[in-house]
């Protein structure tokens, strides 16, 4: 135990035998903190409380009370204050005891996962919660204002007005989906008392208006008739008196949600794979609906933020009237303690969230369910380094409730689970659409030739115009952010580099700046070369802005959107491209991998892959099993309806088994083929590693202190675990610090456990001010 600094006098008044408090503080020191308990305090095992240490406050998670601490009592400082929120369960301690010793993490940071920010106030989402019905005096004034319109109204007024003219209601989720200026015709009609709260809406289905029912539209006013029309993505809009008919699941889908639904009350962990487009979202909620009616609660779990507006969009459809809790860190804190309280006392029935919602407490959790479970934003890659899918499995077990993994690639650890009869592994193979089917793949020859075809095959080239004559939607895919990766000098050896990190700049367009995607360095670009005053300076290589441009000069009336990181930096921005996509005011989407994953596009027919072979041969082991998974997804963008789908691949290795098992859409040959190769190498899953990762400003001081690290991890003489040496970082220097690591692997999972912990305090006894270090358990990146 530890205590803060000397505190005054206890009050004469104290029993004295104070009652202690054992505290865990978000500071990274393992151990937990003293602190006496004022008599007319109630603290329990899990309470949230404010303290004091070392002159700062902090929100703390009381771990234990006794009367006993080693401390000397006048020494101790007193809880400050108690929040009202309820103590955090036992599974949640549990969990964060876990995170702490499987991840080598203090407990205070662990526990620090499952605090909500609680300096806010709880903030309802500024959203609509009751579907909106238009009044006899707002049906008549729209028909007013749509005679003097004439036949020429806004596309965004139209599709509202299309919606309500036959006394349809406006759902919850159609709010939700609306377009900025759609959600301005609300306001201003509900201002003026034409649209009201619907207070009783049965589910409804969706009767389609005069403009829905126009077939594929001709010309290029197809996008100012159809620019705002939400049926793509609510496909229930409807009148408040039927019911919505949903298509029945396949005998696949029902299977999984048979074999799932039998396994509630009991913990059993299954492998959904599903080929892409095959409905595997229809069969979570399916079953979310289930345990909803009989009182439970489902987490569900999604990699990226930017998936949850879709999925919230399809919950409201599917699963009208249910309560439900979104959770990411891209809230605001008022709106995320709404959500987390409304969480833990049992009022949202399903809760939504990236990594993070893992730690939710769920007094009545039934089922948990992780989406694209082999993505790596499920492993946090800073403070504390836990996976979240590996989490929600232990979290299931110890409540005694079944999780679904869901994915068409899934990872190769759970494939090996599956493999060996730890999961159960449930199939998928069919598209949900019955007139889909899976996409024509396609390999070309990269073109390199800058000039004449800007990185764009000359087949890919003609596909694109097919596709925009046919009024088809088309997905161009480079995992590459700016215009291009580098700068370079035409006459000498000159490239732009950046001063902190050991990386090229990207030049960037939009603004014109050189950027460090790493350490976020920004510079002017250059108008001659530093090195050789030489005027002749040349982007190499191609990013999302240099394709943009690219193709708006060779398709000048297509319209087109470049979807990244940067474009998608406002809050809703990637929801409002979402929606653009969906009412087909997009011809061409440019994008990086937050197309790959997850979205529904019916009209996408075209995927372009372009810059696949850059991770080919990566030093990282797991690199060339990330390409087959994103590959296999972002082919699975295209051909998700009746129109017949094709995926082009730019590539000059197309012997390589990875691109032979994509044109025969055969994920799991692939599998195998890496599984071997694991086997051979003795790599995970076939072992467990552990990664040491240190930095230092002074490379002197880093070297030295990773030698003393390995020196003392061989006098630890444990033949079962070995201790590679010390090996600069795959990013040798980031924001000014050089970069080191060393490797620890084992084939026994708990050998290894055991191992870290007798390790830890000889490098804390190491560690200086000047040297940063960590340990990352089971590592995605080496």
């Amino acid at each position: 135990m530890s205590v803060p600094p000397s505190a005054a006098p206890p009050p004469s008044d104290w029993p004295e035998t104070p009652t202690i408090a054992h505290v865990a503080l978000p500071v990274a020191v393992p151990q937990t903190f003293d602190y006496r308990i004022l008599p007319a305090q109630t603290v329990l095992p899990g309470s949230l409380v404010q303290v004091s240490l070392t002159g700062r406050k902090h929100v703390g998670v009381v771990t234990g009370v006794s009367t006993h601490s080693e401390i000397d009592a006048a020494r101790l400082l007193s809880l400050e204050t108690g929040y009202p929120q309820p103590p955090l369960p036992g599974d949640i301690r549990r969990l964060a005891a876990f995170v702490s010793d499987y991840y080598q993490s203090p407990l205070g940071l662990a526990c620090s996962l499952a605090v909500p920010p609680l300096s806010a106030q709880p903030t309802p989402p500024k959203t609509v919660a009751e579907p909106l019905a238009l009044t006899d005096a707002g049906r008549e004034q729209l028909d007013i204002q749509f005679k003097q319109l004439g036949k020429r109204p806004a596309p965004a007024w139209r599709a509202l007005w299309e919606i309500v003219q036959n006394g349809n209601a406006i759902s919850i989720a159609q709010q939700q989906a609306c377009s900025t200026a759609q959600k301005k015709y609300l306001r201003d009609w509900r201002a003026v008392g034409w649209l009201v709260p619907v207070r009783a809406v049965s589910a409804q289905i969706h009767t389609p208006s005069p403009l829905e029912r126009e077939s594929v539209p001709k010309g290029r006013e197809r996008g100012k008739k159809h620019g705002a029309v939400l049926k793509d993505i609510c496909p229930t809009l409807s009148s408040p008196v039927e019911t919505t008919v949903f298509p029945p699941l396949h005998a696949e889908q029902r299977a999984a949600a048979n074999a799932i639904e039998a396994a509630l009350g009991s913990f059993q962990p299954f492998l959904l794979q599903g080929i892409t487009g095959s409905g595997k979202t229809e069969v979570y909620l399916t079953l979310a609906g289930d345990i909803v009616a009989h009182g439970g609660q489902v987490l569900i779990l999604l990699p990226e933020i930017h998936l949850t507006p879709q999925f919230l969009a399809r919950i409201h459809t599917r699963l009208p009237g249910v309560d439900t809790a979104l959770l990411h860190s891209s809230l605001p804190d008022g709106e995320r303690l709404y959500h987390w309280q409304r969480a833990a006392e049992g009022r949202a029935r399903l809760v939504l969230g990236t990594r993070l919602a893992v730690f939710t407490p769920l007094p009545n959790l039934a089922l948990i369910i992780v989406d694209e479970e082999h993505d790596p934003s499920f492993k946090q890659q800073d403070n504390v380094r836990y996976h979240a899918r590996d989490l929600a499995v232990w979290r299931a077990r110890v409540r005694q409730v079944p999780i679904v993994l869901g994915s068409a690639t899934p990872s190769l650890e759970s494939y090996h689970h599956a493999q060996n009869d730890r999961y159960r592994h449930l199939h998928i193979r069919q598209r949900a659409d019955p007139q889909a089917t899976l996409p024509k793949l396609v390999l070309t020859p990269a073109s390199h030739d800058a000039a004449d075809h800007q990185g764009i095959a000359p087949v890919l080239w003609e596909a694109i115009g097919a596709r925009l004559t046919r009024y088809e939607q088309s997905l161009i895919f480079i995992n590459r952010r700016g215009f291009s990766p580098s700068l370079k000098c035409n006459a000498c050896t000159w490239e732009a580099q950046c001063p902190h990190c050991a990386v090229r700049l990207v030049l960037h367009t939009q603004p014109l700046r050189l950027r460090c995607h790493h350490c976020g360095h920004t510079q002017r670009v250059p108008e001659r070369c530093p090195s050789c005053g030489n005027l002749d300076l040349l982007p190499r290589g191609h990013g999302t802005q240099r394709l943009e441009a690219a193709l708006a000069q060779a398709f000048p009336n297509a319209r087109i959107a470049r979807i990244d990181r940067d474009s998608t930096r406002r809050r809703h921005a990637f929801g409002s491209l979402h929606r653009q996509i969906a009412d087909r005011q997009i011809d061409i989407l440019i994008g990086t991998q937050m197309l790959a994953k997850g979205h529904d596009f019916p009209r996408v027919t075209l995927v372009g892959v372009l810059g696949a072979d850059n991770a080919l041969y990566s030093a990282d082991f797991r690199a060339t099993e990330r390409l087959a998974a994103l590959l296999h997804q972002v082919a699975g963008r295209a051909g998700r309806s009746a129109l017949a789908g094709e995926v082009i691949v730019q590539t000059d290795f197309p012997n390589h088994p990875l691109y032979e098992t994509l044109v025969r859409h055969d994920y799991d040959g692939f599998a195998r083929v890496l599984l071997d190769e694991r086997r051979a190498a003795h790599l995970p899953p076939f072992s467990a590693l552990a990664l040491l990762a240190a930095e230092a400003r002074d490379d002197h001081l880093l070297n030295t202190f990773l030698r003393d690290a390995h020196q003392q991890a061989l006098e630890l003489d444990n033949p079962a675990v070995r201790v590679y040496p010390p090996s600069p970082a795959a990013l040798a220097r980031r924001a000014g610090y050089n970069r080191a690591q060393m490797v620890i692997q084992s084939h026994d999972r708990r050998t290894l456990q055991h191992f870290l912990t007798m390790w830890q305090p000889t490098l804390a006894a190491l560690r200086t001010k000047h040297v940063r270090w960590t340990i990352d358990v089971d590592p995605l990146q080496i």
